[in-house]
Parts: structure tokens; C-alpha cells; sequence
């Protein structure tokens, strides 16, 4: 075993620390919960109660993850979670909340990257390779899929729903559901144009990307996907549009200037 525990930190009893784990000087590190092997813990770190994390996670000083939830109607006594998968980074300054429901869990994936001072909301649900740029902030129960690109400052209201593969601008206010595979701007925020860099990036191409190009310029006309092919995009797409949602529906769309094309 090779954990490496500074001597001015402080670490619940009832904490699972796996094999090599390092924790900074005055880190703290409240139970119950668990922290997996290989995570890095730096200094002036605070993680707080029903915190359950897998490998390789590193936090840097300052970050608080699972404090308590920011709703006036939280009872400090309700046993909640904050679980977090692998291969994260949570920079200086982030704070993420545990959940608001007895039993409930705010839910942290694999390979996403926190830069400084982002808020994720209580029982929020993040999937994996997300990045949230410096001061991006989610409310309450936001749904966030995969591979989504926040700009600085973006603000999202509870219970808004990201569809993997959203880039959105810096400084955009979002208080809709964000379709996945698209860019959004402005305040309120709006669809202008499919993400193509990123769906390149993740093997998206050829008929499977004339597939998302379609299918964005029918939800665009208030039109069925029924008729395009079954890829995997098209896919979660369908069942993105099917899910319930507490948002009232999506974001609207930029006009296509004459000439020029969405996709």
C-alpha cells in the first residue's frame, strides 16, 4: 500500500481510503464515503460527507465537493450522495452538491474536467468527458449527457436537460432543454448550428453525420425523424426528444441566414 497522507490532514474514521491515495496538507476528508485508488486529494481539499469516488480522481486545493444542497428546504439530517465515477478533475473552487431526496445522489461519470469555480447543482446527473469551463454553473437537477463543451459563465437553470455533443457559448443562459449535437449562444440561449468538430472528433461522419444533419433540420421544422435511418445518433436523438421534461421543451433556433446553410 502506498497512500501518502499529509500530517496536517484530517480524515474521517469511517472513510474507505483505497491503495494509493494521496491527500494534501490540510486537506479534509469528512465520512462516511470512500475514496478510490490512485485519487489525489490537495491541499486545502474538503470532501464532505456520503462522498463515494472511484480511481484516479484528482482535486485540487479549494474544491468542496458534496456540501450540503442549496435548497432552503433541505434537511441536514437527510442521508443523501454525491457518486463519482473515474478520471476526473475538479479544479480550485468547484463545489458540487450532494442530492435533496433521502437516498437520492447527485451523479458525477468518468473523464470529466472541472476548471475553476464551476457549481454543479443538487441531484444533477453528468455523464462522461464533459468540460466545464472557468465559472460555468448548473442548477438543481440538470441532466448533462456526454463529450458537452460549457464556455465560461454559462448558466443553466434546474432541471434543464444538455444532449451529449452541445457546445455552449461562453456567457449563455440557458433555461431550456439543449438539443445534443448542437451550439448554442445568447441569452436567452439559442440553437444556431450542429457541433460538426466535435462529431468529427468522436468518429460521427459520412452518412452518419447526413443523418444528424437531417435530423436537426427537422426538429428545426417541427417535423418527424421517422422516416431517417436508425444510426446511433439518430437514435438518442429519438429518445432524448421522447424523455420527459420539467424544462417545457427546447431552446429556440437562430433564423438561417439566406444562402447559407445550418449543417
Amino acid at each position: 500500500m502506498n497512500t501518502m497522507i499529509h500530517s496536517t490532514a484530517v480524515i474521517s474514521p469511517d472513510v474507505d481510503l483505497a491503495e494509493n491515495v494521496s491527500v494534501g496538507a490540510f486537506a479534509v476528508i469528512e465520512g462516511p464515503g470512500r475514496i478510490g485508488e490512485g485519487c489525489v486529494i490537495e491541499a486545502h481539499a474538503v470532501i464532505r460527507p456520503h462522498v463515494y469516488m472511484g480511481r484516479n480522481n484528482r482535486i485540487h486545493p479549494t474544491a468542496i465537493l458534496g456540501g450540503l444542497p442549496q435548497d432552503l428546504a433541505f434537511d441536514s439530517a437527510t442521508v443523501t450522495r454525491l457518486d463519482i465515477g473515474d478520471d476526473n478533475v475538479f479544479r480550485e473552487g468547484v463545489t458540487i452538491s450532494r442530492a435533496t431526496k433521502a437516498g437520492g445522489a447527485t451523479q458525477v461519470g468518468s473523464g470529466n474536467y472541472f476548471m475553476n469555480s464551476t457549481h454543479v447543482g443538487h441531484d444533477s446527473l453528468l455523464g462522461d468527458g464533459n468540460i466545464l469551463a472557468s465559472g460555468a454553473t448548473l442548477g438543481g437537477h440538470a441532466q448533462v449527457g456526454d463529450r458537452v463543451f460549457f464556455g465560461g459563465g454559462v448558466m443553466i437553470h434546474q432541471f434543464c436537460r444538455i444532449g451529449s455533443f452541445a457546445i455552449l457559448q461562453g456567457l449563455a443562459g440557458i433555461n431550456k432543454d439543449v438539443l445534443p449535437f448542437t451550439m448554442v449562444g445568447g441569452r436567452p440561449g439559442k440553437h444556431y448550428r450542429l457541433n460538426l468538430v466535435g462529431m468529427r472528433r468522436a468518429g460521427v461522419d459520412g452518412e452518419r453525420l447526413k443523418a444528424v444533419s437531417a435530423a436537426f433540420r427537422l426538429v428545426r421544422a417541427k417535423q418527424s425523424l421517422e422516416a431517417l435511418p436508425g444510426t446511433p445518433e439518430v437514435n438518442y436523438l429519438r429518445e432524448w426528444l421522447n424523455a420527459d421534461s420539467r424544462r417545457g421543451g427546447l431552446l429556440g433556433f437562430i433564423e438561417v441566414r439566406s444562402g447559407r446553410s445550418e449543417d
